[in-house]
């Protein structure tokens, strides 16, 4: 287990120091990583340069190890009004995820930090021990009123790190005592150690698990998603999840064009065997610092197919490597990204994939008295 620390700063890697705009590389810390560059976050003045001295200093670099942070949040509801997602209100127990998917649309938020979204995203984490605390006390509030709140929306909360420090769990816990539907979002097998509270709540329809299953090559997604379990592990997982009675939907997030696309039906089809009854996906986004991220990993890792794809990611994006827009920024559009959400809907409709989409309840919603709270007469 990482050892809990302070905050503290740090800069990353840079652009090297003869201006060609190359992001160094360290192959040491590239082993069980999804980045290989650590570009300073859009927001620093300053950045760190790594040159070649001749003389291999380069290779003196110590092992990158995960670090970990405190934070001390004054709120844990995070709120959002986007029309293209269908939660208004999420939950991330943690900043930053050791998963390291290299495509991670989240990395970004870690330049707010004064880190970069590179490596620093997936080494050093942040970890919010007042979270169940936080939520108890919002959801106690008079004036709240419930409605669906998403774990993961941000962060995976079942990471690595959440097998010994076990927020996720105390927020569902939270959940549970108040009885508030909740929908997960993971890539982690590690979402069946809590199936004692997940089928308790399954069983009042309070709560829906996704798993993101991008691939089913264990080698690309050992590189691409390098710290996630494996697809096997994950279909095993909704296998578990199914078993004990908990809704489970297969989540292909992201697709990415010329590179996975072709296991669609593969994947739909091995989900469904496992037990999900509910499936979606999303395009592959590059926002901001994720675009260089992404393209130096493409590079690194499939030089043969880089230009390929990069090509279809931008006829996706109408031109560009990034859509922002609500409404397009998850499905993309013109005739790949057209093609794409067809065979999807097509395949998911034969194999009886979202027959029936679960409404949670929040009519079982209730507020358990607190200590020092008189009890209501009725």
């Amino acid at each position: 287990m990482p050892t809990l620390m302070n905050m503290r700063p740090s800069s990353g890697l840079a652009p090297d120091a003869l201006g060609t705009g190359k992001l160094a590389r360290l192959p040491q810390l590239e082993r069980g990583r999804g980045a290989a560059i650590n570009p300073a976050g859009r927001f620093e003045t300053y950045s760190e340069n790594w040159v070649d001295d001749g003389w291999d200093s380069l290779a003196d670099i110590p092992k990158l190890r995960t670090e970990i942070f405190t934070e001390a949040p004054k709120a844990i509801i995070t709120r959002n009004q986007s029309p293209d997602i269908s939660f208004d209100r999420s939950i991330n127990p943690y900043r930053g995820c050791e998963h390291g998917c290299i495509y991670c649309y989240a990395r970004p938020a870690h330049a707010y930090m004064g880190l970069s979204p590179g490596l620093d995203f997936e080494s050093k984490l942040f970890i919010k021990p007042n979270a169940a605390a936080l939520l108890r006390e919002e959801l106690s509030a008079t004036n709240y009123a419930p409605a669906t709140i998403a774990l993961g929306a941000n962060t995976d909360p079942y990471q690595p790190i959440e097998r010994g420090f076990r927020i996720t769990r105390s927020v569902i816990e939270v959940l549970a005592e108040f009885r508030h539907p909740f929908g997960i979002v993971t890539k982690s097998a590690n979402v069946t150690r809590d199936l004692d509270l997940l089928k308790q709540m399954a069983e009042l329809d309070l709560v829906k698990v996704a798993l993101s299953v991008t691939t089913l090559d264990p080698k690309l997604a050992r590189s691409m998603e390098p710290r996630a379990s494996t697809p096997a592990r994950r279909l095993a997982a909704i296998e578990a999840l199914a078993r004990a009675g908990v809704r489970t939907v297969v989540m292909m997030g992201p697709i990415i064009p010329g590179l996975n696309d072709h296991e669609i039906e593969n994947i739909l089809k091995a989900a469904r065997n496992a037990g999900a009854t509910e499936a979606g996906y999303t395009m592959l986004r590059l926002p901001f610092e994720v675009k260089d991220i992404f393209k130096d990993w493409l590079a690194r890792e499939h030089p043969a197919r880089a230009a390929k794809v990069m090509s279809h990611v931008r006829d996706v994006r109408g031109g560009r490597e990034n859509d922002p827009n609500f409404g397009t920024r998850q499905t993309g559009t013109g005739p790949i990204a057209w093609m794409i959400g067809r065979r999807f809907q097509m395949t998911a409709q034969r194999l009886g994939l979202n027959a029936e989409r679960l409404k949670l309840r929040t009519d079982l919603f209730h507020r358990p008295v607190q200590k020092g709270e008189q009890m209501m007469l009725f």
